[in-house]
């Protein structure tokens, strides 16, 4: 196709359709465009060839904090309520707090040998060769068994309906603020490292045969996020500190079936979680944040590690 300009006294026509006469020109490259062709611009108009130029050279936004911003913060909260909400399901359809998906997600530190009705068991087979010997049992494999993945599981495993509701509307109200605030790959990363977080206090400071399930060292970790940020753009946290005092309080108030471990660790991982990425240096800001969350993910590996050795 050509694009030398038209002879002197000729009717200019469109580039892109030569059979159409034209007096406007692309802002941008200054090309004869007829109607079809137009974009509006800044000012004037644009021909497409050039629009599609400048979105592909244009760099993305970003966030105060360096991340991509998000053109639905909302989206990474909500592929996460239907994580939880689809795992909530498939444990309510076979068994609820009785499912074998219960044993095989929840956090349980070391390994137990459980009765046939599920409920009880037997703490004195104390091994899977031990279990074996009492009739009807079965061994429940433990993190320090060879089950590292309930670390992780745990986090997306509920079975109450107000557990899962509580952490999922405190999910829903704090995701999305946190999203628009670092980007949606940091809110990941704040998101599973606080649940890591949460899941490691757990592993160390809670009874080795009770299993510890839900989102809350998580949403813990978004609160204690949430404060850091808060203090970090001078703003109003006053009402985010009572929100944490509140929650805080309901756990000590309900320890006997809440897991303040979970909460604690949960908490103090969002504190260093957030620390790390809003007073990175402006400088290869990326790649300090970067730096600091393996470094944390490191210390949280090394510590799942102590304490397996602990328990094996």
């Amino acid at each position: 196709m050509s694009t030398e300009p038209p002879a002197e006294g000729a009717v200019p026509v469109c580039y892109r359709h030569p059979a159409k006469e034209t007096y406007i020109r692309c802002q941008r490259c200054e090309r004869p465009i007829c109607p079809d062709c137009m974009r509006p611009a800044a000012v004037g108009f644009q021909c497409p060839n050039c629009v599609h130029e400048g979105a592909r050279t244009t760099r993305s936004a970003r966030t105060a904090y360096g991340g991509e911003r998000s053109a639905n913060p909302a989206l990474t909260s909500i592929v996460l309520v239907v994580t939880n909400v689809a795992v909530w399901l498939l444990i309510l359809a076979t068994g609820g707090r009785e499912s074998r998906w219960v044993e095989r997600l929840a956090l349980l530190p070391d390994g137990r040998c459980m009765a046939s009705d599920r409920e009880s068991w037997f703490p004195n087979a104390d091994s899977a060769s031990a279990c074996r010997t009492v009739p009807g049992a079965d061994w429940v494999p433990g993190v320090a068994e060879g089950a590292p993945w309930q670390l992780l599981t745990s986090v997306f495993a509920h079975v109450e309906p107000w557990h899962i509701a509580f952490n999922m509307v405190a999910l829903w109200f704090l995701g999305p603020q946190l999203e628009m605030a670092i980007g949606r790959a940091r809110y990941l990363a704040l998101y599973l490292l606080s649940g890591l977080a949460g899941s490691a206090c757990v592993y160390w400071l809670a009874d080795e045969q009770v299993q510890t399930l839900g989102a809350s060292g998580a949403i813990f970790g978004l609160m204690g996020a949430l404060l850091i940020v808060a203090v970090k753009v001078g703003g109003n946290y006053q009402q985010i500190l009572m929100w944490i005092g509140i929650n805080f309080l309901i756990t000590i108030v309900g320890r006997g079936f809440i897991s303040w471990q979970g909460h604690l660790g949960g908490f103090l991982g969002g504190l260093a979680i957030a620390a790390l990425l809003v007073y990175a240096p402006r400088t290869r800001r990326t790649t300090w944040q970067v730096a600091g969350l393996a470094a944390l993910a490191g210390v949280l590996a090394v510590l799942f590690a102590v304490r397996t050795t602990m328990l094996v």
